[in-house]
């Protein structure tokens, strides 16, 4: 099968220029991130099984948030 956008996304993500970019946005976010890394799908995942085994079982109604400490950071929420 040929999907000539998908070669083209690709190719896009290759460039020289967008890694460039990607490092220096990856410095500065992690520079409002207390924890200094960018979360990954298992972050998420040690909650959910926290949340479904015992341990939990007091928790009611309650916003747990995953995401190394940026939540005092507002201007996320709108990009910027």
């Amino acid at each position: 099968m040929n999907v000539p956008d998908c070669r083209q996304k690709r190719t896009a993500h290759r460039s020289p220029e967008r890694h460039i970019w990607r490092a220096a946005a990856y410095a500065s976010l992690l520079t409002h991130v207390s924890y200094q890394r960018i979360g990954e799908p298992e972050d998420i995942g040690r909650v959910a099984v926290m949340l479904a085994g015992e341990v939990s079982d007091y928790i009611m109604g309650a916003s747990i948030f995953v995401d190394g400490g940026m939540t005092p950071y507002p201007e996320f929420s709108t990009g910027g």
